[in-house]
């Protein structure tokens, strides 16, 4: 005869186990978040943060941090550096986006193709976006030579007495640095678009050709529609990269000649880190923040009305 100490205990309850099951899976999950999760944190979030507070401070790295108000914004409005730059990121965005984002496209419908040697060709347009861009900003620097540089004396061959002075030109130096930037970009978001051409079902193409479709029909009523998620992608990497654009500029022209060329992430490198006004420079950053976050929202308000 048993008695109930000699009973095996019961079972924990379901309710109890699945609980473990799933702090257990939490934890596991933490595990693999928190490595990176704390660089993150580290080395983004709290100098993101701390850009923000100081915004609202005057701070010169050496002085404890005063309270300033909104006196950094209100001087915004008076700094003609300022304006000059916000203005020069405002055309190098509308000038890099639409060019990369035609050319990457371009180039990925070129490149869809099954030819002998195609990969060879996707590698050379890929090529320039993992090469130095002190090496490609030293190298596009000679070839925009306004004397002994390739292109120009092409132009002379053309017939053009007087062309363009470029990076030695106030007008020219930013048509420089994008058409540079264009090009050492496309091939990064050509990858992009191939991978969309290739989840494109061959089935649509048969569909087309047996209807009579020809190119232009089937690429304007096939492909663009099926690239719409692509194209998204697309146009909101390269509007935050355009917005926050600095190597480049810093390395080929160094926001000149003059101010030709000086943008509001360039500001922000002089005001904060050479003239040590951190507080200024912070709040130039919180105003470049919400122009990317304001062209961002509204990127994705035009695409989620598309998809409705």
């Amino acid at each position: 005869m048993t008695t109930l100490t000699d009973r095996p205990s019961a079972a924990p309850p379901r309710s109890v186990a699945s609980r473990r099951m799933r702090r257990r899976s939490i934890l596991i999950g933490w595990s693999f978040i928190l490595p990176n999760f704390l660089g993150f944190a580290l080395f983004t979030l709290v100098p993101v943060l701390a850009a923000f507070v100081l915004a609202f401070m005057n701070w010169d790295a050496y002085n404890p941090p005063t309270f300033a108000g909104i006196k950094n914004f209100t001087r915004l409005f008076g700094d003609q550096n300022f304006h000059v730059a916000l203005g020069n990121t405002l055309i190098y965005a509308i000038g890099h986006v639409p060019l990369t984002l035609v050319c990457s496209l371009a180039l990925a419908i070129l490149l869809n193709q099954k030819l002998r040697g195609i990969a060879f060709f996707r590698v050379a347009i890929f090529f320039p976006y993992i090469t130095s861009l002190v090496a490609i900003a030293i190298v596009w620097n000679m070839l925009f030579d306004p004397v002994n540089g390739p292109i120009n004396q092409f132009l002379h061959l053309l017939g053009i007495a007087n062309p363009p002075g470029w990076t030695s030109s106030t007008g020219w130096a930013l048509p420089a640095v994008i058409i540079t930037s264009v090009w050492r970009d496309m091939g990064y978001y050509m990858v992009l678009f191939l991978a969309g051409l290739q989840a494109i079902p061959q089935e649509y193409y048969e569909a087309a050709a047996m209807d009579g479709a020809g190119r232009w029909r089937t690429f304007w009523n096939i492909t663009l529609p099926s690239l719409r998620p692509t194209t998204f992608l697309v146009l909101v990497l390269l509007s935050v990269s355009s917005f926050k654009v600095f190597d480049l500029i810093f390395v080929m022209t160094g926001g000149g000649p003059g101010r030709a060329t000086l943008v509001l992430s360039q500001l922000i490198y002089q005001d904060g880190i050479l003239n040590g006004q951190f507080g200024y420079s912070s709040a130039i950053s919180l105003v470049l923040f919400l122009i990317v976050l304001v062209v961002t929202v509204f990127q994705f308000r035009i695409q989620q009305r598309r998809e409705r």
